[in-house]
């Protein structure tokens, strides 16, 4: 098995991002999964013809996209991207869409694939807050989210592929008081584990409820 794994740079005014941070220190390994890490441009667009072009490259039979979500305390796997661009800031490219459809063809959104259940489970497992989201917003996150589904749509029908967004670092957060943050080691350590609940539930639907005991 085959997981592409994709991050973005840093994006408005933060220099560092966790999302691409910790995609670029994660095992190449995971659970016998080979796994390809790509960093993608806080680019709209641009975002979705780089990771087009490393699933044609690299035919992986996943893609998970992580990205950053400032204020959130937990990793918080995606369960839904929806069909609009509505950038709250501009872009790394200065573009910044408002009230904008991101596919005229699209589905007005699309759920992931992926066992969102089972990766937050095995996140609490090794002692890090998640939960499932319903919300990707509607900045480039939502934007890869939803542009790789429709890659699945209309072209990888095979392909396998969610978002999962994870919070500030501490030191970004240094002048953003009472903003949450995790560790960069925790950021990997979560990661992995969703990465790992990914393959365990490799052809199984996903479980029923977050909640309880895992084995």
């Amino acid at each position: 098995m085959k997981i592409l794994v994709t991050g973005f740079d840093p994006f408005g005014d933060d220099k560092i991002n966790p999302a691409i941070e910790a995609v670029k220190r994660l095992p190449d390994t995971i659970a016998n999964a080979d796994i390809v890490k790509v960093e993608i441009p806080t680019i709209f667009g641009k975002c979705a013809e780089v990771t087009h072009a490393a699933i044609e490259k690299e035919q992986p039979d996943y893609v998970l996209s992580i990205g950053q979500a400032g204020g959130r305390f937990g990793l918080t796997p995606e369960r839904v991207a929806i069909n609009f661009d509505d950038g709250r800031i501009k872009d790394n490219a200065g573009y910044q869409p408002l009230n904008t459809p991101i596919h005229e063809d699209g589905e007005n959104a699309y759920f992931t694939q992926l066992p969102v259940k089972a990766m937050a489970k095995a996140i609490r497992k090794v002692g890090l807050p998640s939960s499932v989201s319903t919300t990707a917003g509607t900045y480039v996150c939502n934007h890869i989210m939803y542009q790789v589904q429709y890659m699945i749509d209309k072209e990888f029908h095979e392909l396998k592929a969610g978002f999962m967004h994870i919070p500030f670092l501490p030191e970004q957060v240094t002048e953003r008081p009472n903003t949450p943050s995790l560790s960069l080691e925790d950021d990997v350590k979560g990661i992995t584990a969703a990465i790992e609940a990914i393959v365990r539930q490799d052809g199984k639907p996903d479980i029923e409820s977050v909640e309880g005991h895992i084995s």
